[in-house]
């Protein structure tokens, strides 16, 4: 995987992700996005803490 170092690169692994989705699951990450509740449970679980780690180093 390329490390990720910028803001553009964010972007380019989201749309790369966002591509692989099916269109039901574009839809669930649309609504999550378009919702700060949603988005604060879901980065709340210990997969994505993961997650953010590893594409942050944090």
């Amino acid at each position: 995987m390329k490390e990720i170092r910028s803001d553009a690169d964010r972007r380019a692994l989201l749309e790369q992700l966002r591509s692989q989705l099916s269109a039901e699951d574009e839809e669930s990450l649309r609504r999550i996005l378009a919702d700060r509740e949603a988005q604060q449970k879901l980065l709340s679980t210990p997969q994505a803490r993961e997650l953010m780690k590893r594409l942050f180093g944090k």
